[in-house]
């Protein structure tokens, strides 16, 4: 590994800072670090395109929360790099290495001696009519819900083809395994162990309430057709892109051809990311 793409939380001086120190690092030991042309404004550096950098990196370093990270993944998803994501957040269920651990791990990753765990990640399209209008690849999840004035929203599901009910609900969230402790885990939705390869079915406050969450497998295609007429309906991928709805449209999620490839931290397991970051046994 020679070229070492950066990405970080732009507007954080924190993400800033260690950037500089990361950059010099590198250059010390022959590597190329490529900077994201909008974060290396921030740091009166040359930088490179969103376009190019999937081309020319041999791994990711993202800096910042699973947010910043998950925006990585979408970008550099149809090249399965490896992304090393360093916790500059609170939470961070992805992000799970920290940054003292960031110039070890580096290492680790330079010298081929790393774990890497692979996430499905989901392709979404919208239909409208007989054409598609939005596309959009995504790690964690995509979510149908209502404006804040709107009213229940119906939305015919189907599984493969096949019917499988029409929900009455605020709204819906079609996640992937790592998506089932985002927006999924807030919905009383399952959590689903991030090896594992399945789609989740969650309703968002549904009117009937033996409406349930549904697991399914990953070769499943999920279709929903809105049927609200006259309510803001919208969209929402990663909660980071989306776009407003209209009656009759088609929302596709299926299993995406590429994966996204985390880097792991090998001192923690994904059983103890779970309780600490969501604090079991706490009181």
């Amino acid at each position: 590994m020679k070229k070492i793409a950066i990405l970080a939380k732009v507007h954080d001086p924190r993400c800033q800072g260690v950037a500089g120190e990361l950059i010099d690092w590198l250059k010390e030991r022959g590597l190329v670090p490529l900077v994201e042309a909008h974060f290396a404004r921030h740091l009166g550096i040359p930088g490179i395109t969103s376009e190019e950098l999937p081309e020319l990196a041999d791994m990711a370093v993202v800096l910042g929360g699973d947010g910043t990270l998950i925006s990585a993944a979408r970008l550099l998803g149809a090249r399965e790099i490896p992304i090393l994501g360093v916790n500059m957040g609170s939470l961070g269920f992805l992000t799970e290495v920290t940054l003292d651990e960031l110039y070890p791990a580096l290492e680790a990753c330079i010298g081929g001696d790393y774990k890497v765990s692979e996430r499905m990640m989901l392709a979404v399209t919208v239909e409208r009519g007989d054409d598609v209008v939005f596309s959009h690849r995504v790690l964690n999840d995509a979510v149908i819900n209502k404006g804040a004035l709107a009213r229940i929203v119906d939305m015919e599901s189907l599984v493969n083809g096949h019917y499988l009910t029409t929900y009455k609900a605020d709204g819906l969230i079609i996640s992937s395994p790592t998506g089932s402790t985002g927006y999924c885990l807030s919905a009383n939705g399952p959590i689903v162990h991030p090896d594992l390869e399945c789609l989740t079915i969650t309703p968002i406050c549904p009117h009937t309430l033996t409406n349930r969450p549904i697991v399914l497998e990953a070769s499943a295609e999920v279709a929903i057709r809105l049927i609200s007429k006259d309510e803001d309906v919208y969209l929402t991928l990663d909660g980071q892109v989306g776009m407003e709805l209209k009656c009759s449209d088609i929302v596709r999620v299926r299993r995406a051809e590429h994966s996204t490839r985390l880097v792991m931290s090998r001192s923690k397991d994904y059983f103890e990311v779970l309780r600490t970051k969501l604090k079991w046994g706490e009181r």
